[in-house]
């Protein structure tokens, strides 16, 4: 059998994934990567076309509670997105959590964030008689501890994907440099032992007609704390606060979620929450439980918690800051074996480091905080689509 190549017909190919792709068309979305793709003008009909890869920076602003950016990341220019910050106002120890997805509008790829689920339990027996399973504790859910792949089975799927047509858990996995940098960023506090777990489960299943399968990924972190009961006759009274939290999930076409690792990797490592914003979050939640406050009215008792609490950004709020952002760059590189990685380049817009999906020559930015990378030379963005590009500077050679 003839192949395209050797009959003369010119095989266009996804820059990012390989995959065939479509004659015409300047602008298209991969088929099989959902990545967003830019062609070179000019070519001749008989040349293969060179080929950009398109991202945009999307920014989150926090509208429900403070009033400012919470989050950005990048995604591909034509994926949509949808979800931010939601505030649990009956949690004075997690007021608020990411909850998100970003997809391609044209195909089934798609990166969610879920909210975080805080949990309580303790041996006293008498205080379980009034704590049933499943009720609230402060907000957190009463619920006995758990392996993290167990919660993962047995809480986070039927809680985020119980809807979903055939589902079937294909495979496991734990991730224990995971648990390692978590146990690093996070020290134990004097009153407990802080422990992490990490982990993954592969899905597969029905959307619409269409085979998926998708890695859920997720880490159980716990605090135990011990308290005497009637002078150390009766052994001691065990409180431990839970949570399952960096719950995401990856989500391709049955058949290539391994070879889209980087596109997801280079997403999740672009994810930076703001200093600013999380300061003022942690503040809001101090505030709650110095104040003894079971929950908030809205964003006006938001203010008035800053206000009293002080506009300080203190150094604790600081190395927590870096600490989750540590650890959310440690989980960016447990997501396969990816060939390209990520690059480094300075973007003369922002001023700042930016990290772009890897093994491309060239890079260009522009004011609005999008992006295109490409092997071509002669690819210059400014005689392709709108706006004042500008090529970038490799940081990490």
């Amino acid at each position: 059998m003839t192949s395209a190549e050797d009959s003369g017909i010119v095989v266009e190919k996804c820059p990012q994934c390989g995959a065939p792709l479509p004659a015409g068309g300047e602008r298209l979305i991969c088929a099989y990567c959902g990545s967003s793709l830019i062609r070179r003008k000019g070519r001749e009909s008989t040349e293969p076309s060179a080929w950009g890869l398109h991202l945009k920076t999307h920014v989150c602003f926090d509208q429900q509670g403070l009033g400012m950016e919470a989050f950005r990341m990048l995604i591909p220019a034509e994926w949509e997105f949808q979800g931010g910050i939601q505030w649990m106002t009956n949690n004075p120890g997690m007021p608020g959590v990411v909850a998100f997805r970003a997809f391609n509008p044209k195909g089934v790829e798609c990166f969610e964030a879920f909210p975080n689920i805080a949990c309580y339990w303790t041996n006293n027996q008498m205080a379980l008689g009034m704590l049933p399973v499943g009720g609230l504790y402060y907000g957190n859910e009463v619920r006995p501890p758990a392996p993290v792949l167990q919660v993962l089975r047995e809480l986070v799927v039927p809680r985020y994907r119980g809807a979903s047509s055939g589902l079937e858990i294909v495979a496991e996995q734990q991730l224990p440099d995971l648990v390692q940098q978590m146990r690093a960023n996070s020290p134990a506090a004097p009153t407990g032992v802080t422990s992490a777990e990490g982990g993954k489960l592969r899905l597969r299943y029905k959307l619409g007609d269409r085979a998926v399968e998708e890695d859920l990924y997720g880490v159980v972190e716990m605090s135990r704390q011990s308290t005497p009961m009637l002078m150390g006759f009766m052994g001691a009274m065990e409180q431990v606060f839970w949570m399952a939290s960096y719950l995401f999930a990856f989500r391709a076409q049955a058949g290539t979620l391994d070879g889209l690792s980087d596109t997801f990797m280079g997403l999740v490592r672009s994810f930076k929450i703001s200093p600013d914003w999380y300061a003022r979050y942690v503040q809001v939640a101090q505030g709650m439980l110095q104040g003894g406050m079971q929950q908030v009215a809205g964003a006006g008792q938001i203010s008035q918690i800053i206000s009293q609490t002080g506009n300080a950004i203190g150094d604790m709020m600081l190395d927590g800051y870096a600490q989750r952002q540590a650890t959310m760059d440690h989980m960016a590189d447990q997501f396969g074996q990816a060939t390209r990685g990520v690059d480094g380049y300075r973007d003369p817009f922002e001023n700042a480091d930016v990290e772009l999906p890897g093994g491309y020559e060239h890079a260009w930015s522009n004011p609005l905080g999008e992006y295109i990378v490409t092997d071509d030379p002669d690819f210059d963005p400014n005689a392709e689509v709108d706006g004042d590009w500008q090529q970038m500077r490799r940081t990490d050679i």
